[in-house]
C-alpha cells in the first residue's frame, strides 16, 4: 500500500463526522450537548478537512482500497487535485454552516436534535466519499446516501404537507438521475466488469459509445445540479428545508454534481467531440437566463435565492461547455481559462450562496417571515445580518472587488477568444452567447438589489418586525466566515487560481499560474497584460477613497447646513410602510418582458367586491407542460395494471397459465 498520508486524514475528517452523528442519536434529545458541542466539533472538523485538501492540491495524487462493501468490489478510493479543490469547498464550507448551525437549531422543529445532527453529519461524510471514491461502486453508494441524508433534512419539519411532497419530488428527481449516472459507468467499463476508475480511463470508446455516456452523465449529473429542464425539485425542496441545510445544498451538494461531470467529461473520457462542449454550452446559457429570470419574479427569499442558485449552475454548466470546445481543438490553455473561470465560480457560489441562506435563516428565526412582502426596515433591529447579507449580495452581484467578480471576469475573457474555433457557425452564435452572460449578470445584480432592498432597506412594512433581533454569537461567526471568504476569493485571485492550476494541468494539461505569478499578487492577467488585466486592490482603494472624500467634503462644505426631512412621496405627506417598493414591484418590468416564461394566473376583483383584491400568481411552465403530463399518464397506467389485481386465486392462476403459453409460442424449436 503506498504511502498516503493526506487520504488518511481525509478519512479520518470522514470518521470523525460519522461518529458525531451517532454521538447525536446517542444523545437523541439532549438539545444544548448536540447544538452547543457536537456541530461546532463537525465544524472545525470541516476545517481540518480544508487544510488537509489545500496541501493535497499540490501534491500527488494518493490511493487506498478498503475493505469495505461486497468481497469482490472493495471500495476503490483516489485523491488527486480535482478530489481535493472539492474537498477543500466541503470543509470550508462545511465550517461555517455548522457553527451557525450550532446556533439556529432550535428545540421543537420537528425532528429530534440528535437525529438532525446525524442525518447533518453523514451528510457530509457522504459527500466527501463522493469526490474521494475511485470506482463506480463506492461512488454510488455514497451517492445514494448523500440523496438519503438530504432528503430527510430536507423534510426535517415532516409534518407539514407541502414539505413532505418537496422531499418526495426532490428524492424522485435524484434517484431517476443516479440511473442515468449509473447507466452511464457501465458504457465507461466497456463490458470488461471492472468498474473501477482506472479501468475506465484506460479504456478507448467509439465516438458513437463514447457520446452516449457523455449525454447519460449530462442527464444524471444535470437532474442533481438542477439544470433545465430537471430544475424544478430545486425551488421547491430550499423553501422546505432549514436554512442551515438549504446552504449545505445550495452551497456545496450542487457542486458534487459539478464535480461528477468534470471527472467523467475530462477525466474517464479518453475523447472531446466538440458538440459536447455546444451541449453544455446550450444547456448552460438557458438554465442560466431561465433561472435569474424566475428569481427576479419571486416573493419568498429562499425560492428567490433557489432560483439565483440555479442560474449560477448555469453559469458552470456554460464554462464546462467552453472549455469542452476549447478541448476539442486543441486549444489547450484557452479550455484552462474557460475550466478556471469555472472552478472559480464553483468556491465563490459555495461562499456567497451559503452566506445568502444563513441570512435568511436569521431573518425568518427573528421574524417569522420569509414573504417579502411582510418585511423591511431589518438592518435597524439586525445591523449584523445586513452587512453580513450585503457581502453576499455583492459577490452574488459580480461587483468588484468582491468574488463573483472575478469568475464572471474570467469567464467573459474566455468568450472573447472563441472567434479562434475552426466553426464559422460557432463564431457567430458565440457574440448571442456572450450577450446572454452579460444580461444574465445584469440581472443577477437586478435580483440582488431587489433581496437586499426589500429585507433590509425602507421601514418595516409589519408591526411585529420592530421585535426583530440580530444573530447569536456562533451564528455570526459562522456568517463572518463566509464573508471573509469571499473577501479573499476577491482580493487574492492570483493566489487563487495558483492553487486551481493544478486541477487545469491534470484535466486539460494547461494552466494559469505562469501567468499569475509573473504579473505578480496584486494584477489578474489571464492571457497577457495588453488584452485583458484587474487589479482588485487597485480598485477597492479607489472605491474606499472616493467614499473617504465623498464624506469629508460633505462634513466640510455642508456641516451645519443640513436639515433631515422625509423623502420626497409626490406631495402626499401621509406615507405609510405600504407605500414603499414592494417585491412584486421589483418583478412587474421583468414579467412583462419575459412574459413568455411564466405562467401566469391572474385574479381578478369580483364586481360590486367591499375589499376588492388583485393577485397574479407565477408558475413554471416546465411544471405544467411536462411534469404534470407525465404524473397523469404515470398514475392511469398504474390504475389499469391495479385492474389486474382481482384478489381471486383463479384469476391468478389463469395470468400464470397464459404466461406460459406465450413463453413457449416465443421459444424456436417448441411444438405444442
Amino acid at each position: 500500500m503506498l504511502n498516503r498520508p493526506g487520504i488518511d486524514w481525509v478519512l479520518w475528517v470522514i470518521d470523525a463526522w460519522l461518529v458525531l452523528g451517532f454521538a447525536g442519536i446517542a444523545t437523541l434529545r439532549q438539545f444544548q450537548l448536540v447544538a452547543r458541542v457536537l456541530f461546532p466539533l463537525g465544524g472545525f472538523a470541516g476545517l481540518v478537512l480544508a487544510v488537509v485538501a489545500l496541501q493535497g492540491l499540490v501534491g500527488r495524487a494518493e490511493v487506498a482500497v478498503l475493505p469495505l462493501g461486497l468481497p469482490e468490489l472493495p471500495f476503490h478510493l483516489r485523491l488527486d487535485s480535482l478530489a481535493a479543490f472539492f474537498l477543500f469547498i466541503i470543509g470550508a464550507a462545511s465550517f461555517g454552516i455548522s457553527l451557525f448551525a450550532a446556533g439556529y437549531f432550535r428545540k421543537g422543529e420537528g425532528t429530534p436534535p440528535g437525529l438532525l445532527c446525524f442525518e447533518f453529519h453523514i451528510f457530509l461524510a457522504s459527500m466527501a466519499l463522493v469526490v474521494l471514491a475511485d470506482d463506480a461502486y463506492a461512488f454510488m453508494m455514497a451517492w445514494e446516501v448523500m440523496a438519503l441524508s438530504s432528503y430527510f433534512l430536507v423534510t426535517a419539519n415532516h409534518k407539514i404537507p407541502k414539505i413532505r411532497a418537496a422531499g418526495f419530488l426532490y428524492l424522485l428527481i435524484a434517484h431517476i438521475g443516479a440511473i442515468a449516472i449509473l447507466l452511464c459507468f457501465g458504457v465507461l467499463q466497456a463490458n470488461t466488469g471492472d468498474y473501477t476508475f482506472a479501468n475506465m480511463r484506460s479504456q478507448q470508446l467509439s465516438p458513437f459509445w463514447a457520446s452516449v455516456a457523455f449525454l447519460l452523465a449530462v442527464f444524471g449529473f444535470g437532474a442533481k445540479a438542477g439544470i433545465l429542464p430537471l430544475h424544478i425539485w430545486l425551488p421547491e425542496a430550499h423553501p422546505a428545508a432549514p436554512s442551515p441545510v438549504s446552504a449545505l445544498m445550495s452551497g456545496v451538494m450542487l457542486k458534487m454534481a459539478i464535480y461528477g461531470m468534470l471527472r467523467v467529461a475530462f477525466d474517464l473520457l479518453h475523447l472531446h467531440l466538440w458538440w459536447w462542449g455546444v451541449v453544455l454550452l446550450t444547456l448552460g446559457l438557458v438554465t442560466a437566463l431561465f433561472g435569474v429570470v424566475f428569481a427576479a419574479v419571486q416573493s419568498d427569499m429562499k425560492r428567490l435565492l433557489a432560483y439565483s442558485s440555479i442560474e449560477n449552475i448555469g453559469l458552470l454548466f456554460a464554462a464546462m461547455g467552453l472549455a469542452l470546445l476549447f478541448r476539442a481543438d486543441g486549444m489547450n490553455a484557452l479550455a484552462a481559462l474557460a475550466l478556471t473561470a469555472c472552478l472559480y465560480h464553483v468556491a465563490n457560489h459555495a461562499f456567497f450562496k451559503s452566506l445568502l441562506f444563513l441570512t435568511t435563516g436569521s431573518v425568518l428565526h427573528a421574524t417569522g417571515e420569509r414573504n417579502l412582502g411582510r418585511l423591511g426596515g431589518l438592518i435597524r433591529f439586525m445591523p449584523w445580518v445586513a452587512w453580513l447579507a450585503l457581502i453576499g449580495v455583492f459577490a452574488s452581484s459580480g461587483l468588484p472587488p468582491f468574488s463573483g467578480f472575478v469568475s464572471e471576469w474570467l469567464l467573459l475573457q474566455s468568450f472573447l477568444f472563441t472567434p479562434g474555433l475552426p466553426h464559422s457557425f460557432l463564431n457567430m452564435l458565440i457574440p448571442i452567447a456572450t450577450a446572454s452572460i452579460a444580461l444574465t449578470a445584469a440581472l443577477a445584480g437586478y435580483v440582488m438589489v431587489k433581496f437586499f432592498g426589500v429585507v433590509f432597506l425602507g421601514q418595516p412594512r409589519e408591526e411585529n418586525l420592530h421585535g426583530a433581533h440580530d444573530a447569536g454569537s456562533l451564528e455570526k461567526i459562522g456568517m463572518a466566515w463566509l464573508a471573509a471568504c469571499s473577501i479573499a476569493l476577491g482580493l487574492l485571485p492570483n493566489l487563487v487560481i495558483r492553487f486551481i492550476d493544478p486541477v487545469t494541468q491534470t484535466l486539460v494539461g494547461a494552466g494559469l499560474a505562469q501567468q499569475a505569478k509573473a504579473s505578480g499578487w496584486w494584477l489578474l492577467t489571464p492571457t497577457s497584460i495588453i488584452r485583458a488585466s484587474y487589479g482588485p486592490l487597485f480598485f477597492l482603494i479607489g472605491v474606499v477613497a472616493t467614499c473617504a472624500l465623498a464624506f469629508t467634503l460633505v462634513r466640510l462644505l455642508y456641516h451645519g447646513r443640513l436639515r433631515r426631512a422625509a423623502p420626497w412621496g409626490g406631495g402626499y405627506p401621509w406615507q405609510t410602510p405600504r407605500m414603499q417598493d414592494t417585491a412584486e414591484g421589483y418583478g412587474q418590468p421583468i414579467r412583462q418582458i419575459f412574459e413568455s416564461f411564466f405562467r401566469m394566473d391572474r385574479h381578478l376583483p369580483v364586481p360590486g367586491d367591499t375589499e376588492p383584491e388583485y393577485s397574479v400568481i407565477v408558475s413554471d411552465k416546465f411544471w405544467h407542460g411536462l411534469y404534470l403530463p407525465i404524473a397523469r399518464a404515470t398514475e392511469f397506467l398504474s390504475r389499469q395494471v391495479g385492474r389486474l389485481q382481482q384478489g381471486r386465486i383463479s384469476i391468478y392462476l389463469l395470468y400464470s397459465f397464459l404466461t406460459l403459453l406465450f413463453m413457449l409460442l416465443l421459444v424456436p424449436g417448441v411444438k405444442l
